[in-house]
């Protein structure tokens, strides 16, 4: 009786052994010291580009001033200059831009860090559909932020621009009143561009259809102006149609990437009936 538990233990340590390191299951400390380096890898990643944003301060101020440049050249006599009102205005606008864009320039690493993390619990079909999306969500978000930076803000300061001359208002704007908009309009838009994303991974789950899409064309309609009304912060009825329609087409264009979608699908199913 004393020597089967030993010949057990033995058994079990050999099975072990025949495991490769990417095989054997991990306990949950060891998922614990996993997630713990995924944290640091991101915070590091993160400050690393909050720093090179405050080392060129300067340069990227420059940069995301381009909208109010550009209008400003449209409105010579029209006086554009930011100005604080507040002790701390200048102290919080820096923090302001080295946290948002220390954040979006380490966003594809953090993702890459906890795709490393998710990795060993997906499946090979999984895994396959994994960096599509990965790279879609990027570039629809990178396209709403040059779409909200190069197109909505710039419309939006016209409007308040052509609102104040009519009304005969002196203007006093403000760093955190332009940076706040800018940010605003710019995540906001790269926010709402994801949603193609989202209907596109609903479709693969088998909880839309292309069917029902086309079917609710005219709801999607309304969902795309509240949208729209949601993200731009000012009651301007131009940007706010300029960006539904945007999102009208997105979602039109997700019909056809759902259609897609179904039809992988079926050749994926077709396929595994016949192994």
């Amino acid at each position: 009786m004393s020597d089967r538990p030993e010949e057990t233990d033995i058994v079990l340590d050999d099975d072990d052994a025949s495991l490769t390191e990417s095989e054997r299951p991990m306990s949950f400390l060891e998922h614990l010291e996993e997630l713990r380096w995924v944290l640091v890898k991101s915070a590091l990643a993160f400050v690393a580009a909050a720093s090179v944003i405050g080392i060129f301060l300067k340069q990227s101020s420059e940069v995301l001033q381009w909208p109010l440049n550009s209008v400003r050249e449209d409105y010579p006599n029209f006086i554009l200059d930011l100005g604080t009102t507040s002790v701390m205005e200048g102290f919080t606008v820096i923090i302001q831009m080295c946290v948002v864009g220390g954040l979006i320039m380490a966003a594809p690493f953090i993702f890459f860090f906890a795709g490393q993390f998710v990795a060993p619990a997906l499946k090979e079909r999984e895994l396959k559909l994994v960096l599509p999306v990965c790279l879609s969500g990027v570039f629809l978000f990178l396209l709403g932020v040059a779409f909200g930076f190069f197109l909505l803000v710039p419309g939006t300061i016209r409007v308040s621009i052509e609102l104040n001359e009519l009304m005969g208002f002196i203007t006093r704007w403000t760093p955190g009143s332009y940076y706040g908009l800018l940010i605003w309009l710019s995540l906001g838009v790269g926010a709402a561009f994801e949603f193609p994303l989202i209907i596109v991974l609903l479709t693969y789950l088998g909880l839309l259809t292309a069917r029902k899409l086309l079917g609710w064309w005219r709801h999607a309609m309304v969902v795309c102006f509240v949208i729209a009304a949601i993200v731009t912060p000012t009651p301007d009825p131009i940007n706010q149609s300029v960006l539904a329609g945007s999102l009208y087409i997105l979602y039109w264009v997700s019909i056809v990437a759902a259609k897609r979608v179904e039809k992988v699908k079926r050749a994926e199913e077709a396929t595994a009936a016949e192994d």
